[in-house]
């Protein structure tokens, strides 16, 4: 807004005996030397009405509070001007013109303030379009200021496209927005646009000064620097919570007036109850959030601040320079740098998504004191856990020591085998290896999202490992053409094989899910089916046993003993698998050190083709609308 000088003629309209008028438009500017934090746009202009490049319509953007109506009116006026000695457009206006005061009141015959909120109606533009015409009653230029312009309707922005691209020489448009993508692009290309920036902190708590030093008003640095973090570069903010500061503290205004007003806490306790949690010490950050809700803090704004701060320390980490924003008080700026050399990217981007999940929790709660007080638990909880880089290097250094080694399962742990048996975590003798371990090791925060190892892909493959450490995926036959020897099947793993080989995702995940095997021999296969299998699993897949050996094939439901469906040994061996590696000490060590944590898959060496594999089955079904049943489904959203 505008800069406050003894002796203008600002300040003794301060000191007139008049009604009261508040801060915002006591000290509003009224001229483009008293704007404030956009030099671009000033520079832009004076250039502009120098060289006589004056546009015809101009597009003014920013958030609220920044000038852009204001700027409107002091446009009209350069537009305007007129005096004894001047009689042409300028910036430079030193002194009242002859339309000038009748301008920035707004009450000018010849310039048309029109709210775009409750004009919103092809109506209102027509009525513009029939007035341009008209030559303007006594200034230069007749000046239409459209304030919140993107709440015109599209009937209305289309009216104006045709008097806006080709408006008369004695009219000129100004728009002030909020919401530029709300503009049609036909209106913003026959527009100077200038897009209006918040106003940096120094320059907001410099000017709130000088107009403190007018009002005779008594201000704290550190009641400005909040009020200057409160208004978000918003300067009609800003002296909004100055008057209200003003009222609050009976003429003096203290950081401590500004605290309570705005329901904020002490930015110190704040960055002790920071420290507590990092600590790792739920007691004292407890104690610490409830005394400050005794004086009356919100425990969702005191989320919100330790937000704040857990962000201003992670961008200490990375610019160190930010600790000289104004904004900032030099108590903040230390301890913050002092953090961000302490604590690790990890540990602040954590606690940085718990805060977030956190505010959501706390506004949402009946009680937001005992959400924000859970939240707190749950921070102090996990900034006293290690990471798992940390981890694993304590336990090769030896510093874990002394843990209970669980006993094997069935005298054969996950450590003990090795690469012929293939059947465990680790790969390197009977130690094992810590970071292989760790690969098996999900955090209880961190999301889950495992391929089973029991999908329909993997069932052949793990029941050919059973026997070796080798990656065995059952070798697919040729198809039968003429001249070529008959194809030979001789269990559900060459019948899987098959399907796959002629790229049939259903009929091969039918066969893995549905079919439990009584008798193979050549041409005639004797299954079991599960209760779930579809009816016309058998005719279908009689047709396409003759389709793809040239063959006839006798496929039979047999009341026989039925081996399990390759699905089930495969989650059977899955099961194994993961008792193995919690058997594991090293796994043991780790899952001790993370409460909650527990192994959610294990991956034996050799497993990166057959795990492609998987996937492009999966991509495979999607893409045939394969529907899962929804009882196999819960159990895959389970794992």
């Amino acid at each position: 807004m505008s800069d406050i000088e003894s002796g203008t003629a600002i300040s003794s309209e301060a000191g007139a005996a008049a009604p009261y008028r508040v801060l915002a438009r006591k000290y509003r500017p009224r001229s483009f030397d008293d704007l404030i934090g956009q030099e671009p746009m000033v520079r832009t202009l004076t250039n502009a009405f120098e060289t006589g490049r004056i546009a015809q319509a101009w597009m003014l953007t920013g958030v609220r509070g920044v000038g852009k109506t204001t700027t409107a009116r002091i446009l009209a006026r350069a537009l305007n001007y007129q005096t004894d000695e001047i009689d042409q457009p300028t910036i430079h206006m030193g002194e009242p013109g002859i339309h000038c005061q009748a301008i920035m009141e707004g009450r000018h015959v010849d310039v048309v303030e029109m709210d775009a909120a409750s004009h919103t109606g092809i109506d209102d533009v027509r009525e513009i379009i029939a007035q341009v015409r008209y030559r303007p009653v006594s200034a230069r230029y007749k000046v239409y200021i459209i304030d919140e312009v993107h709440m015109l309707s599209t009937q209305a922005f289309n009216g104006l496209l045709k008097t806006l691209e080709e408006p008369p020489e004695h009219v000129k448009f100004v728009f002030a927005t909020t919401e530029i993508r709300k503009v049609p692009v036909t209106v913003l290309s026959r527009c100077q646009r200038f897009d209006l920036r918040r106003v940096e902190s120094a320059t907001l708590m410099a000017h709130l000064t000088k107009i403190a030093t007018a009002e005779h008003v008594e201000v704290d640095e550190d009641a400005l620097r909040l009020i200057a973090r409160a208004a978000e570069g918003s300067v009609r903010d800003a002296l909004s919570l100055t008057d209200q500061a003003i009222a609050h503290g009976a003429g003096a205004v203290t950081a401590q007036a500004v605290r309570d007003m705005l329901g904020l806490a002490d930015r110190v306790r704040i960055i002790d109850l920071f420290e507590y949690l990092m600590k790792g010490d739920a007691a004292a950050a407890l104690k610490e959030l409830r005394d400050q809700y005794v004086v009356g803090a919100d425990p969702a704004v005191v989320l919100a601040d330790l937000a704040d701060f857990t962000h201003l320390v992670t961008t200490l980490r990375f610019v160190p320079d930010a600790a000289e924003d104004a904004a900032l008080s030099p108590m903040e700026a230390e301890r913050g740098l002092e953090f961000s050399k302490s604590l690790s990217i990890r540990t602040l981007g954590q606690v940085w998504q718990m805060l977030l999940k956190a505010l959501e929790e706390t506004r949402n709660a009946n009680a937001p004191r005992q959400a924000a007080e859970m939240a707190l638990i749950r921070i102090a909880h996990a900034a006293d856990l290690p990471s798992p880089d940390d981890l694993v290097r304590l336990i090769r250094s030896g510093e874990i020591g002394n843990l209970p080694a669980p006993a094997l399962a069935g005298g054969n742990g996950a450590a003990g085998h090795g690469e012929g048996g293939g059947n465990g975590v680790g790969a390197s003798g009977s130690g094992g290896s810590a970071a292989a371990a760790t690969q098996a090791i999900a955090a209880p925060s961190a999301p889950v999202s495992t391929a089973p190892a029991g999908g329909p892909q993997s069932s052949g493959m793990m029941s050919a490992r059973m026997g070796g450490g080798q990656s065995s995926r059952p070798q697919t036959r040729p198809v039968v053409q003429e001249g070529q020897p008959e194809i030979q099947i001789a269990s559900l793993e060459q019948l899987v094989a098959l399907s796959e080989s002629k790229r049939d995702s259903l009929m091969t995940v039918s066969i893995r899910r549905y079919l439990r095997l009584v008798k193979l021999v050549p041409g005639r296969i004797e299954v079991a089916l599960t209760p779930e299998a579809p009816r016309t699993l058998i005719t279908d897949l009689t047709r396409k046993l003759h389709d793809w050996t040239g063959r006839r094939w006798v496929v039979t439901i047999s009341n026989g003993e039925a081996k399990p469906t390759l699905d089930e040994v495969a989650t059977a061996r899955r099961n194994t698998l993961l008792l193995d590696a919690e058997s594991d000490p090293e796994v043991a060590a780790i899952l001790a050190s993370f409460p909650g944590a527990k192994v959610v898959d294990v991956r034996l060496r050799g497993d990166a083709e057959a795990a492609a594999d998987e996937a492009a089955l999966v991509s495979d079904v999607v893409e045939d609308d394969i529907l899962v049943d929804p009882s196999e489904q819960s159990d895959d959203d389970d794992i």
